[in-house]
């Protein structure tokens, strides 16, 4: 197979992917303004919890991506892993803002302040300064090859901000309420749990979109970086 037939191939599948994001997208929105039932007790409030828990899922995988893909470069030392790590991290960045934000919100009408320093929330606010430590890392030295090799080690060592977030409410006295274990958490109705689904498998189609596309730039750039070397040396043997 010929490059041009590999290239045309990646993207046409890039783009199947992407309209299939769009229409889940869609699908999932409807669910959630339209399908899901009104929550007795918070009211039209807790749908945000549909935005909130799905961001929240993609970012924790999001940064799983980010401590395999760093696994990976240590071991192989090839770029690709490097650009997904990389990718992977802003994106996941991207949806634990998301996260933030959503929650911040349903706290404002709920327990009348936008933010409260409990555990749950004080981990999340850590992970989210952790991990644009991450990307700013990346822009304090100008050897990729060290710069590869420091964002792999970062990487993986602030993974532990995942399983620490996940299980604060299990460890810890927290406000924050436990959606899926049940106990003092929200009692879920069947067709909450479809448009929770829903949102997950949107947001996580989403997630796929968005990290490709931003490979694909990062493969574009060292291929541009490439080029302006290779037409610089020629200058400066002519």
């Amino acid at each position: 197979m010929t490059n041009d037939k590999m290239s045309n191939g990646k993207h046409f599948l890039r783009s199947v992917v992407a309209s299939i994001s769009g229409v889940v997208l869609i699908v999932a929105l409807g669910m959630v303004f339209l399908y899901a039932p009104r929550e007795a007790t918070m009211g039209d409030v807790q749908r945000i919890f549909y935005f909130h828990v799905a961001s929240a899922w993609v970012g924790f995988f999001a940064f799983f991506v980010t401590f395999g893909a760093s696994i990976g470069y240590l071991w192989r030392g090839k770029r690709r892993w490097d650009i997904l790590a990389l990718s992977s991290t802003e994106v996941g960045l991207t949806f634990i803002t998301m996260t933030v934000v959503t929650g911040a919100l349903w706290a404002r009408p709920v327990w009348g302040t936008y933010w409260v320093w409990e555990p749950r929330l004080t981990i999340s606010a850590v992970q989210l300064l952790i991990y644009v430590s991450y990307v700013m890392l990346r822009s304090s030295t100008e050897s990729p090859e060290q710069k590869a090799r420091f964002a792999a080690v970062y990487g993986i060592a602030a993974f532990v901000t995942v399983p620490l977030s996940w299980f604060a409410i299990r460890w810890w006295r927290t406000i924050h309420p436990s959606i899926l274990t049940g106990g003092e958490g929200m009692a879920m109705t069947p067709r909450m749990v479809h448009t929770l689904l829903a949102s997950i498998v949107a947001f996580s189609l989403l997630y796929v979109t968005l990290v490709w596309q931003r490979m694909r730039l990062e493969h574009a750039a060292d291929d541009l970086a490439k080029l302006k070397s290779a037409s610089s040396l020629q200058t400066t043997r002519g």
